[in-house]
């Protein structure tokens, strides 16, 4: 494996750990990883990229070695943790940008409010939330405050190869290998030797604001920067859209610059699932 080499910097008052691969002097991308998960996630896809890149993965607040909040998180953070990092390593060139999951519905957001900053966006799996008709504003509300009222746990294992174990029974085509690099450089051990997700249980409580895709969509549409989404064959935009195609089309259609690739025997995390077929990919999309 391509070692990693992290530091610690200070982001808008908190500690954030930043893992970077690769030359220092290399063209520059952002890896942003997704919900319950930390840097290290891209791994795979680091030691599959054929040419010089300088990778640069935070880990997001309240998630790996990032500072955790202890207490309910406010989304719209990460807009500007994420401005924050790109003034801090590359202040005066537009960034290229790979989000996953949730670190693509930052970036993407991000992308629109401040397209200048933004050369190119690769989203993995990520086309919006599915929102449920039966909850409105105030049943999200009382969703928070019945939430918040007892401190959200993390579920714990004895060591490093149970968690390994839950992982390969989440995702049958983690292979062992992968699956053992991943519960360890992914978790924390606690005082008493148990293992858990590097993630502040808090992340768990879902926000008061109500999700709305209409107000997604209208940021994709003001994405200005060349977008690659690559779209995992048995993830979660198959799972929430493929059976309603004209739903798909509809999000899909949004952005003004898009390029749309299936990656196959996928699920969603597919840097874990075919990290070779997502670095080629990018490497082909990828401004240099």
């Amino acid at each position: 494996m391509l070692p990693s080499t992290t530091e610690s910097i200070t982001i808008r008052g908190l500690r954030y750990n930043v893992r970077h691969w690769g030359p220092a002097d290399a063209p520059a991308v952002f890896l942003l990883h997704g919900w319950m998960d930390s840097s290290a996630t891209f791994q795979f896809v680091v030691d599959a990229l054929r040419q010089d890149w300088h990778l640069i993965a935070p880990d997001w607040r309240g998630y790996g070695a990032s500072q955790w909040l202890g207490r309910p998180y406010w989304f719209p953070d990460y807009y500007a943790d994420l401005e924050a990092l790109l003034q801090h390593y590359s202040p005066d060139v537009p960034a290229r940008i790979v989000g996953h999951s949730m670190g693509a519905n930052i970036a993407a957001t991000y992308a629109a409010l401040r397209p200048q900053r933004v050369a190119a966006l690769a989203m993995l799996d990520f086309l919006g939330l599915k929102p449920d008709p039966a909850i409105d504003a105030p049943a999200q509300i009382g969703k928070w405050l019945d939430e918040i009222a007892d401190e959200p746990q993390l579920r714990a294992y004895p060591d490093h190869a149970a968690l390994a174990r839950r992982l390969r029974f989440a995702n049958p085509r983690l292979s062992v290998e992968r699956a053992t690099f991943l519960s360890q450089a992914v978790s924390r051990v606690a005082a008493d030797g148990s293992v858990a997700m590097a993630c502040d249980p808090w992340h768990k409580i879902a926000s008061p604001a109500l999700y709305r895709i209409e107000d997604a969509m209208a940021a994709w549409r003001k994405i200005a920067a060349p977008v690659l989404m690559m779209i995992a064959e048995k993830g979660f935009v198959n799972m929430r859209f493929g059976k309603e195609p004209e739903e798909l089309q509809r999000r899909l259609g949004c952005f003004a610059d898009l390029r749309v690739e299936t990656v196959p025997d996928a699920g969603h995390n597919l840097q874990h699932d075919q990290p070779e077929i997502v670095a080629a990919l990018l490497e082909s999309f990828l401004p240099r």
